[in-house]
């Protein structure tokens, strides 16, 4: 899993996979979902990213099986 974001337009791409996107299907105004060629959800693009969720950073936790 990738997590970028793009502070110049302030958008937040979270690529869950790494394959060819075959559609990108609108969830709402700002919110992109990508998917493969069988359906399945391999990125998500947020835009308005800091505004919509109002965060001053950014942190990542992995968590063990």
């Amino acid at each position: 899993m990738k997590i970028k974001y793009f502070q110049d337009t302030d958008t937040l791409y979270i690529e869950l996979r790494s394959v060819d996107i075959a559609e990108t299907r609108d969830l709402d105004e700002n919110t992109l979902i990508d998917v493969d060629a069988t359906g399945n959800i391999c990125g998500i693009t947020v835009e308005h990213a800091q505004q919509r969720a109002n965060y001053p950073n950014f942190s990542f936790e992995q968590i063990a099986a």
